[in-house]
């Protein structure tokens, strides 16, 4: 398998490290959380998108997630949800990722039966971004976060039907809320599939531990990854640079590399 492989690296952290990432061909799945979305210097950001074409690394994007929800009842929580995925896509005309990945927002114990109107407003929230990832020539991939069984993405998914909207499968974030078995869920998703975050955990916390170092059946996973989406990006979730390599390390090895 030739699969693109990514190491999740926060903006500020990547001009810091830009050497050690150009030096070891690390793949950068960057991630533009709000305050460095406020900061950005647009200079400087083409200036490491040109280090990093120029070395043949490719980059994934993760767009900001927190407190925003691009399905909200709150209109007011839509628009600045919006303007924060308006202002990460301006960034994505510069780093030109192969995928940019999206928290779409469903929680059911915040929404139960309302999930037609989270659905709604998700819909034309995403609208905007699909229309503009096309124009940048990326796909979006929606991310599971609290959903227990895969019917609300779906939903997403199937109302657009569109070959630049997938889903990004968090092995981690499954293992810590998932009411369905990973095979169940791969039946409805992994065709999908665009991209995966691989991490590890016990399934109590989001430890986002090395492959090996929790309780996923990984042997599992890596038979599903290659059954229904053998072409997605792998990104590596780990919190030091320690854990990064040894992440990467474990990652080739399932990957045949």
């Amino acid at each position: 398998m030739n699969n693109l492989v990514c190491a999740h690296v926060p903006y500020p952290y990547l001009g810091q490290h830009l050497g050690i990432i150009l030096e070891q061909k690390i793949n950068p799945e960057v991630f533009l959380a709000g305050e460095a979305l406020d900061n950005l210097v647009f200079e400087e950001l083409a200036s490491i998108a040109d280090a990093l074409h120029a070395s043949g690394l490719r980059t994934t994007i993760h767009a900001p997630f927190m407190d925003l929800n691009p399905g909200s009842p709150e209109p007011l929580v839509r628009q600045v949800t919006a303007r924060r995925f308006e202002q990460v896509l301006d960034a994505a005309e510069i780093l030109k990722p192969v995928v940019m990945v999206f928290h779409p927002g469903y929680d059911r114990w915040r929404y139960g039966d309302s999930q037609d109107i989270w659905l709604g407003n998700c819909i034309d929230t995403f609208r905007r971004v699909l229309e503009r990832a096309e124009g940048i020539g990326c796909t979006i991939a929606v991310e599971n976060i609290f959903e227990e069984e895969p019917s609300t993405l779906r939903g997403l998914l199937d109302a657009f039907d569109l070959p630049n909207l997938r889903h990004c499968f968090d092995v981690g974030h499954w293992n810590l809320f998932h009411k369905v078995g990973m095979e169940e869920w791969f039946a409805q998703l992994g065709p999908y599939i665009a991209e995966v975050h691989v991490h590890d955990n016990h399934g109590t916390r989001d430890e986002h531990l090395p492959i090996g170092d929790g309780d996923i059946d990984f042997d599992l996973f890596f038979r599903l990854m290659r059954q229904y989406a053998p072409d997605a990006v792998y990104t590596i979730e780990a919190h030091s640079r320690e854990k990064v390599a040894l992440a990467m390390t474990r990652l080739h090895k399932h990957l045949g590399g």
